[in-house]
């Protein structure tokens, strides 16, 4: 009865954290919303960092208000999205949400008033400026060329991987290559778990010089969907009351409660899974490294509710020295570090959960090779990994100049 009780109160609270942030997680997660097999070729509170707070006010200030579209907003991802573009003050003159039959004609509350859910057409979606596609890959391949075609075309920031290794086609951390979009109309969000990591390798980069990467992940039920957290927290609860030994399974491969799956998506022929080289091929892509460049991931699913974390360890080039690399990681926007072990502090699921910015510790020189730092990464797989990161790229592209709103008549 203890453990049922336990169980209980844990749940209750993962569903208060849900109701906080304003998610409630769905089969529309990005990192699993396409079955394709692909052949490769900022903040942690709103409250705080108030130097960031007013590069968003100024970004609205700047900026001519933006008609902006969200496909997909009463999924995880669209939901994330639209509270991140309440949150950030990106410059919204107006929103639609765009959705299915059944989802079409309801109603959306948002500080923007009330949106009604809207039938999508690629027609309607054009009249936007900017479109937010948190579908799954085989809709994106359908609609996104055809909502950016054209001068009149709006700007698609895409959160499946139906573009991601496509040539001429942007992946983007904005905090890495903004730049990229300069000039372009579609836009391909990356992979959660590659945009957590970068994060923290990106800045270690320009101060050592990447030379090579081995990441182990540790990822929420979350990168499943809704199914995936429900039959978590039924599995557990099952167990943890005695009606069974071992938890069901249908959505993973194996039992997830009081387990870990070292297989996430389809296994390669080289052995690795899909998920895995994901982190290869789009940090080689985002980063600007050679084809060849040497990234090997490990990716197991674990049984917590939303939050990925990453255990990193980067060789570089240069001689690394632990007091400077901890100076850039403190200094790199989107990064909290969490590095103070005497006081039991470092990064969490349960920390990281709800937050903008990715936590970064455990910071220390690898005895196991020259040159090389080891630490651990937790970031919000919905909000980093995703909506996040898709409406800051839309902020770079405000900046840069490569999204504006259209001409009138």
């Amino acid at each position: 009865m203890k453990f049922s009780t336990a169980a209980s109160a844990l749940f209750a609270v993962a569903s208060s954290v849900s109701t906080t942030y304003g998610f409630t997680p769905s089969s529309s997660l990005s990192s699993f919303t396409s079955s394709r097999n692909i052949a490769a070729p900022r903040l942690s509170d709103p409250t705080l960092h108030s130097h960031r707070q007013s590069s968003a006010t100024a970004l609205r200030m700047s900026a001519a208000s933006l008609s902006v579209g969200v496909v997909g907003a009463t999924g995880a991802v669209g939901k994330e999205i639209v509270g991140c573009l309440e949150k950030r003050s990106f410059p919204v003159g107006s929103l639609r949400i765009f959705g299915s039959e059944r989802s079409a004609g309801r109603e959306v509350d948002t500080q923007f008033g009330k949106v009604t859910v809207e039938l999508f057409g690629e027609e309607a979606a054009r009249e936007c400026d900017v479109v937010f596609l948190a579908v799954d890959g085989d809709f994106s391949l359908a609609h996104a060329e055809n909502i950016c075609a054209g001068d009149d075309g709006a700007v698609v920031i895409d959160n499946s991987s139906a573009f991601r290794y496509k040539e001429g086609i942007p992946l983007v951390v904005p905090e890495i290559n903004a730049e990229t979009t300069k000039g372009k109309k579609l836009i391909a969000n990356p992979n959660c778990t590659t945009a957590i990591g970068l994060m923290a390798i990106w800045p270690l980069h320009k101060l050592f010089g990447l030379k090579k990467m081995l990441m182990s992940t540790y990822q929420a039920a979350s990168g499943a969907g809704q199914p995936g957290m429900d039959e978590l927290k039924a599995g557990t609860l099952s167990v943890l009351n005695g009606e069974r030994d071992v938890a069901e399974n249908k959505i993973f491969a194996h039992p997830l409660p009081f387990n870990v799956i070292p297989h996430i998506d389809n296994f390669q022929d080289n052995g690795y899974t899909k998920e895995e080289m994901k982190v290869t091929w789009e940090t080689r892509k985002i980063c600007g490294l050679a084809d060849d460049f040497p990234v090997s991931c490990t990716a197991v699913r674990i049984p917590t509710a939303r939050a990925h974390s990453e255990n990193i360890v980067a060789l570089f080039d240069k001689p690394v020295d632990v007091a400077a690399a901890r100076k850039a990681l403190a200094e790199q926007p989107g990064v909290k570090l969490v590095d103070d072990p005497e006081n039991l502090k470092y990064p969490m699921p349960i920390t990281a959960t709800g937050q903008y910015d990715v936590e970064v510790g455990r910071l220390r020189e690898c005895i196991a090779f020259d040159n090389a730092l080891e630490f651990f990464v937790c970031g919000d797989q919905l909000l980093r990994g995703a909506a996040l990161n898709a409406v800051i790229v839309a902020e770079a592209m405000v900046e840069n100049g490569a999204l504006k709103a259209k001409a009138t008549a």
